[in-house]
């Protein structure tokens, strides 16, 4: 494995590379900042790592010196020749996709760490997406994300501040998430206008009894007229102000003041199987 790289700078120079505003790119040129990064999901030596939007490969060298295989997915053609130079320097541990992350497989079996600077415009879909589904423990074992740090602000909030909202329930109700470290705008090149931090997100236990779509669907409610009251803005869900009632919330709250716990409560209730008809009785 070849240890010496010229600078980032050098190779982006070299390959005629700009960050585009189209693809929500901002690049990191510090070597000791994408180290710390790296360093967030813990030891990666033989780790499986997927990389989302590496662009001229600022994060994956850091990765690839930690020791990981990783697969990166980028759908930015100019970037690929610099990403071929880094799988030249360490071989057989990068492998890298073409492609749209919302759309393409990563293919890569058992657990792995997702560790990304996330393209701006894509970033919350993503982290959404991985956050979904009814399987759980999920294939992935950590998220260290970059994000806006106003996102990663929602991600953590608590209930009844002015960031909690429908991201934080769904990061929340069967994961751990915290910011791991802040980086200033400085940092990246072009500057964006806002700051951004890195989240580290691990699975937790699932609620018993909870169906993950029921979640999402009982969140996208509740939040998607968030100034309204909850009997306005769920009563299009059906049997969930039955649920409301018989858990003794009142209607009148809005969906900012209900806890995680609470938003977990009325899912449970509305997870369970409709009893069947009974044949010749309404």
């Amino acid at each position: 494995m070849r240890t010496e790289l010229p600078p980032l700078r050098e190779v982006i120079a070299r390959h005629g590379l700009q960050a585009s505003k189209a693809l929500g790119q901002n690049f990191l040129f510090d070597e000791q900042l994408l180290g710390r990064i790296a360093a967030i999901p813990g030891p990666l030596k033989g780790a499986q790592v997927l990389e989302v939007g590496p662009g001229p490969g600022g994060l994956t060298r850091a990765l690839l010196h930690a020791g990981a295989q990783v697969t990166a997915i980028e759908m930015d053609k100019r970037c690929l020749p610099a990403l071929a130079e880094l799988g030249e320097a360490f071989p057989g541990q990068l492998r890298v996709i073409e492609g749209d992350a919302t759309k393409v497989a990563h293919g890569i079996e058992g657990p792995y760490h997702i560790v990304s600077n996330l393209p701006y415009n894509v970033g919350t879909a993503l982290f959404v997406g991985w956050l979904g589904g009814e399987a759980w423990p999920p294939q992935w074992a950590s998220l260290t994300l970059m994000f806006q740090l106003e996102v990663a602000n929602r991600i953590i909030a608590a209930a009844g501040s002015d960031a909690y909202g429908r991201l934080a329930v769904l990061a929340q109700w069967r994961a751990s998430a915290k910011i791991a470290m802040k980086v200033h705008r400085s940092a990246f090149t072009p500057p964006p206008k806002v700051m951004s931090a890195v989240i580290h997100v691990t699975p937790a236990a699932m609620p018993a009894g909870v169906s993950a779509r029921k979640l999402e669907r009982l969140t996208e409610a509740a939040f998607g007229q968030r100034r309204k009251m909850l009997r306005q803005s769920v009563k299009g869900l059906p049997g969930t102000l039955a649920a409301l009632d018989s858990l003794g919330i009142d209607p009148q709250r809005r969906a900012e003041t209900l806890t995680v716990a609470e938003f977990i409560a009325v899912a449970q209730l509305l997870s369970i199987p409709a009893l069947p008809l009974i044949e010749g009785r309404e």
